[in-house]
């Protein structure tokens, strides 16, 4: 009867494996439509908490979602009719700029390390390979812009998922409790009390850092984009903006931002003075992060050591594109409990601990130490 029953234990192990790898496959190859799921899944996730406190007050799920998608689509109006104008006539404002970079690095970069260093560096063949390159992205961006206009099925498709995010994430977040129900009564009896310990530390870290991060890109983007605007950078709302945004990435916002932001103030003042104004903005910014928005929002819910965190960003982006840069850091973290919980579990094991499986309190039964 033992054997049977270990058996067949063992081949709904395997049944359940296979299954998984079914499933990642899947995933895997829907991965192209999957797009308006995933981000009314994020957004659903990251907005649940207010709905269980409206919850709580006596406000049924429905009308708390309701609520909350009113209020969104009220702000994001409201952002649109103010800050799109202005984003849009400061990012084509950056745009042009580089053109006038390109006669700045000839006309006095290039003569001074040609003087400095005695290397002869040939302008022509620099312009031409840059030429040559807009040329080709102008002719693709053309020929994709054309098969768009021919079939019109890529742009319906786009549409779609964008009318798709805002429904998908109303049901999920009015069905959030009866979908945990739903997981939580698929779990193995045996198995459900330490899968659901799991979960809830993994929905604690995750939550909170998502909410958290959000609110220091935000956070970010606001500093930069004053402290530019007010030393005068012409630019100062789209790149502190952006900066703000790219954020998510340790140092890559900060660097682009540094970057973009020299270049925009040198061309405009045509100085090296007010560049020095620009790493100013930078450095307080740098510092706001450090000790006010970080520990603030964030604190340390994933502790992920920032090279790490820079590979998992940059792995997400190479086997799953754009999405894959997003959900890098909330997989790492629902990884690491996983990791912490299998880690616990290795030092109890017979394996570790030399045969025995009773753990012992730490310092018991070691040799005293002489001396």
């Amino acid at each position: 009867m033992a054997d049977a029953m270990t058996k067949g234990g063992g081949a709904m192990r395997w049944m359940i494996g296979i299954g998984l790898v079914g499933l990642l496959l899947l995933v895997y190859f829907l991965l192209p439509i999957l797009s308006p799921f995933v981000v009314g899944f994020i957004i659903a996730y990251l907005f649940n908490p207010v709905v269980n406190r409206l919850e709580r007050r006596g406000i049924s799920r429905t009308w708390g979602a309701s609520l909350i998608f009113l209020l969104g689509a009220l702000g994001l109006l409201v952002g649109l009719i103010a800050l799109i104008p202005v984003l849009i006539e400061q990012t084509v404002r950056l745009v042009r700029v580089f053109p006038q970079l390109l006669d700045i690095v000839q006309q006095r970069i290039i003569p001074w390390v040609s003087q400095t260093t005695g290397v002869e560096l040939h302008v022509d063949q620099l312009r031409a390979l840059v030429v040559s390159h807009g040329e080709t992205i102008a002719k693709m961006v053309a020929g994709g812009l054309s098969n768009v206009s021919a079939t019109g099925t890529a742009a319906f498709i786009a549409l779609m998922n964008l009318l798709l995010i805002p429904v998908i994430a109303f049901y999920l977040l009015r069905d959030w409790p009866k979908v945990i129900d739903r997981i939580e009564r698929m779990l193995p009896r045996q198995r459900a009390a330490s899968i659901a310990l799991m979960a809830r530390e993994s929905d604690n870290m995750l939550g909170n850092f998502l909410r958290g991060q959000l609110a220091v890109m935000v956070a970010n983007g606001v500093t930069y984009s004053i402290g530019l605007t007010l030393i005068g950078l012409n630019t100062g709302i789209a790149i502190g903006m952006f900066a703000g945004l790219v954020s998510f990435v340790p140092y890559l916002g900060t660097i682009t931002g540094i970057l973009l932001a020299l270049i925009a103030m040198y061309i405009q003042a045509d100085s090296l003075r007010p560049l020095l104004l620009v790493l100013a903005v930078f450095g307080v910014g740098q510092v706001l992060e450090t000790v006010a928005w970080q520990p603030r929002f964030v604190g340390n819910e994933i502790g992920m050591h920032p090279v790490a965190v820079i590979f998992a960003v940059m792995a997400g982006g190479q086997l799953f594109g754009f999405f894959g840069i997003l959900l890098a850091l909330p997989v790492s973290a629902v990884l690491i409990v996983l990791g912490e919980h299998a880690l616990a579990a290795y030092q109890q094991s017979r394996y570790y601990r030399g045969g025995d499986t009773q753990a012992s309190p730490p310092g018991e039964g070691d040799e005293p130490a002489e001396g």
